[in-house]
């Protein structure tokens, strides 16, 4: 494997407070990370700085070996836009749409809105029957499972996921959980912050955040992306 993303000495400072003191991370293209820390510790700060939302204060971002920390803001737009998919602990779904014009709304940043690909992205994700149907009529599981066709449309370099189960139950959260392992399994490099211990040892390997700096980090020995319940179908 190579390197997609590695962040260099990266620092995130307000003020006094350094959100991120000189973290480095390293991340193999078809890797699967989980991120977790208590609160405070710096993971959506560090999420956003990844994802081309922030800008660090200090450091180098490369990804795919491009340092993104040095670009202007309409440069990172074209960044989200091309190589990062998104998936938020709020859905940010637009309310009145319906699920595939949601998928396209995306699409249309990128490129062309095709519904027969955004179809494609909504059945890959177990919500063919649900394509026409608006986010109030959808379930929390299934407005999140929206969210990650949404984020895999344009075919991205790397999924970003904050905090993704945090507003599900035990069942959707081992549908969503099973849709990264889907993903991993088809060469998909997937960073996701959590505060569950359940999701992040799902991953292949774990980094714990505190006070800005990664405390540890460790290696799941019995990696097999698998969940322990259910399947989905």
């Amino acid at each position: 494997m190579s390197t997609l993303l590695e962040l260099k000495n990266v620092s995130k400072i307000y003020g006094e407070l350094h959100a991120l003191d000189h973290v480095n991370i390293s991340v193999e293209r078809g890797e699967w990370l989980a991120i977790m820390g208590p609160s405070g510790s710096g993971k959506s700060t560090m999420m956003n700085i990844i994802g081309a939302l922030d800008k660090a204060s200090e450091g180098e971002i490369l990804l795919d070996g491009e340092n993104i920390a040095t670009k202007s803001d309409r440069e990172l737009t074209n960044i989200r836009r091309d190589k990062i998919g998104l998936i938020f602990q709020q859905f940010h779904l637009v309310s009145y749409l319906t699920a595939v014009e949601n998928v396209m709304l995306s699409q249309y940043y990128h490129s062309v809105p095709d519904e027969k690909e955004a179809l494609e992205a909504l059945e890959r994700v177990g919500l063919a029957d649900r394509a026409h149907h608006y986010p109030s009529q959808l379930s929390g599981g299934e407005q999140q499972r929206v969210c990650v066709a949404r984020a895999l449309i344009n075919y991205p370099e790397i999924i970003l996921a904050d905090e993704p189960t945090g507003n599900l139950d035990e069942k959707n959260e081992e549908i969503v959980v099973e849709l990264f392992r889907k993903l991993h399994e088809d060469g998909t490099t997937l960073v996701v912050v959590t505060h569950n211990p359940e999701v992040a040892e799902v991953a292949q390997r774990t980094i714990v955040l505190r006070n800005g700096k990664v405390d540890h980090e460790t290696i799941n020995p019995n990696f097999t992306g698998q969940i322990k319940h259910i399947t989905l179908q």
